[in-house]
């Protein structure tokens, strides 16, 4: 627990509501009344249904002893004989040290989870109140997309620019994701942090409101991240442009709106499938990668249009893959972006950071991605 005018809950959140369901269902004829059930939690669809759906379980295994007096005999070795260690603690950089050393044996966590530990123990700078309100917009998000965000795409994309084949991201490689902190003192760690905090100092200043100016992006994919408060702020931007190029809908997002491209790929012939899948995602890769690079948060008609012409430059590079290859795995795609034998076989990842502006890259892609022909016999 964590000490701090009332007490959080560090680590056994769910063991505890679980012994208090259990406790409320033997005890429902009685009317007994468990406060801590009362306590508010952060509110997410696995919160919401997960929990009633729990209480209902345990409801009915509960009914299903018919013998009142092994009822009576259960609760009352819960209530009297089982037994939880408490730990307290009034710091919360030692409250997460402690959860991340629990957590790291056992059933393991996430990547993102212990990233999530790592970084609140770098924020031993900001107040209670803050590291709060951090923490429930990160717990807001839908945690699964949250999972495949980091492993499917940030983690890939690392990898790709530097034309590192992506084995997956685990809790041994998730130092890529750690960053620079405020103890790091190098010349290219002061280099990136300045350059953060200028981004951050620019856009809270009236600046960008009186000189009609955008917004300065105070992260770029393939940079390291300053440890610490600016790591949730990046999940979260990157969530929320990932979210937005992968909704086609006309009237929402600000970046693929109602594109014949995405539109087709959208239909279920053309999802479903372990290649269709993997073909996706390395599209939607190279798109986030382009967004990240060469457009602003809220991109100008020419923005969009120059967007457009890379998509369809994306499009024939990710998909000559499917139908060049019958079957699409892992390693035919890791092949095929690091440089294969078949056509269109390069890194686009690795073309996209090196090119400055986008009609240098549209160049350099006019040259590199050539058309494939149908193949009749396979329905291509």
């Amino acid at each position: 627990l964590h000490e701090n005018e009332e007490y959080n809950i560090v680590d056994g959140q769910q063991r505890t509501i679980t012994l208090s369901l259990l406790l409320m269902a033997l005890s429902a004829d009685s009317g007994c009344k468990i406060d801590f059930l009362d306590q508010s939690l952060a509110s997410n669809p696995h919160n919401n249904f997960n929990i009633p759906e729990n209480f209902r379980t345990l409801e009915r295994r509960v009914n299903n002893i018919i013998d009142n007096r092994k009822k009576n005999e259960l609760q009352d070795y819960i209530e009297n004989n089982c037994e939880l260690i408490v730990v307290i603690t009034k710091n919360i950089s030692e409250a997460f040290q402690f959860f991340d050393s629990q957590n790291a044996r056992g059933k393991k966590l996430y990547p993102h989870d212990l990233l999530k530990a790592y970084h609140l123990r770098e924020m031993n700078d900001l107040d209670i109140v803050e590291i709060e309100k951090i923490v429930k917009i990160w717990e807001d998000l839908d945690q699964k997309e949250l999972s495949a965000l980091f492993s499917d795409y940030l983690y890939r994309v690392k990898e790709w620019t530097r034309g590192n084949r992506a084995l997956g991201l685990t809790e041994h490689n998730i130092q890529k994701f750690k960053g620079i902190t405020r103890q790091d003192n190098f010349p290219y760690a002061q280099f990136y942090k300045g350059a953060f905090a200028y981004a951050t100092t620019v856009n809270h200043s009236a600046m960008p409101f009186v000189s009609g100016a955008r917004n300065l992006k105070p992260f770029q994919l393939d940079t390291p991240i300053v440890a610490g408060k600016p790591f949730f702020d990046y999940a979260k931007h990157y969530f929320e442009i990932l979210k937005d190029i992968q909704n086609n809908d006309k009237y929402e997002g600000y970046f693929i709106n109602d594109n014949e491209i995405i539109k087709t790929l959208n239909l279920r012939a053309y999802k479903n499938g372990t290649g269709n899948r993997i073909t996706r995602l390395i599209f939607d890769t190279a798109i986030l990668l382009y967004v990240d690079r060469f457009c602003p948060d809220r991109p100008t008609k020419i923005d969009l249009e120059m967007l457009d012409q890379f998509l369809i430059f994306a499009f024939v590079w990710a998909y000559s893959l499917r139908a060049q290859h019958f079957n699409v795995g892992w390693q035919s795609a890791q092949n095929y972006i690091i440089g294969s034998d078949i056509k269109n076989s390069f890194n686009i990842y690795n073309v996209i950071t090196e090119s400055d502006p986008p009609v240098a890259l549209f160049s350099m892609l006019s040259e590199k991605v050539k058309p494939t022909l149908v193949d009749a016999h396979r329905g291509i």
